[in-house]
């Protein structure tokens, strides 16, 4: 169960990601700088924004060592196994304040980037993909992933502090890499073992991907399907959100956020229910 293409792992990263990276990197400290209590809870989370904030300095510093290549065991890609990781490196990590968790994170971001730049310098590159906490990647899928979980903490954030989030159209773009190397990672088995479908997702102005379901397996390609039994044109942002588990689906389909045709379009609310987001 594995996407159909692997970029390379030397070079350097898709035009946009590194500043998309440094740019949300900013962002989340800008509002983390705005905060007068980093006890207010997180909305739909157990989390306060200092928890929340911890949580993504210690993120962004495990991906800067992944990303030099230092080995770094976190979880085994369950949703229980990383939130237990997560519950785990919080106890043990006592910073909740708001100013060094800002630098904290902008300053891991721009080590992750480093470490990226100096990886498409050494013949070394060529190596075996890096193992993340979601399966084996190389440096350009894991910045991308780097970049999507800032997002949905940074959106997060935004809500607890009542603030615009940063996420936009090309951070969506961005994204994607990460979102289509993971989806055969997150499936959930049980809601896909009775299910053969061929889906097409397209985000409205942005990417477009395929979907094939059947025997209990998952198939992705970076390109849409030809003759889907479903169709979904959907707005990025809402996409992004769903995705990661903080956006109601059937909300989204009544605010016209997310359309549907083909001869199977009724299965258009079933898609984002297939997939557990981590």
């Amino acid at each position: 169960m594995q996407p159909t293409t692997q970029q390379d792992i030397g070079g350097p990263l898709p035009e946009g990601l590194a500043r998309g990276i440094r740019e949300t990197a900013g962002d989340i400290a800008t509002l983390l700088k705005s905060a007068s209590d980093t006890t207010v809870p997180v909305p739909d989370s157990e989390w306060t924004v200092g928890e929340a904030a911890a949580h993504l300095a210690l993120a962004n510093e495990l991906m800067a060592d992944l990303a030099a290549g230092h080995e770094r065991p976190y979880g085994d890609g369950t949703p229980q196994s990383l939130a237990t990781a997560n519950a785990q490196s919080l106890a043990t990590f006592g910073e909740r304040g708001a100013q060094p968790l800002a630098s904290m994170i902008t300053k891991q971001a721009d080590t992750f980037l480093d470490a990226v730049e100096r990886s498409a310098r050494d013949e070394s590159a060529a190596a075996p993909a890096l193992v993340t906490p979601l399966g084996p990647m190389n440096r350009h899928v894991l910045a991308s992933y780097l970049l999507t979980h800032m997002l949905g903490h940074g959106y997060d954030l935004a809500r607890a502090l009542k603030r615009p989030h940063m996420i936009d159209r090309d951070r969506v773009g961005l994204c994607m890499p990460f979102m289509l190397s993971v989806m055969p990672r997150v499936v959930d088995p049980a809601a896909i073992a009775d299910l053969a479908v061929r889906y097409a997702i397209r985000l409205r102005g942005g990417a477009a991907f395929g979907v094939t379901l059947g025997d209990g397996a998952v198939h992705v390609t970076p390109t849409p399907l030809e003759r889907p039994d479903c169709t979904i044109l959907i707005e990025p942002v809402t996409f992004l959100l769903i995705a990661l588990g903080r956006r109601n689906p059937w909300r989204a389909i009544g605010q016209g956020q997310v359309v549907a045709w083909g001869r199977k379009p009724w299965l258009a609310p079933r898609f984002p229910t297939l997939f557990t987001a981590p």
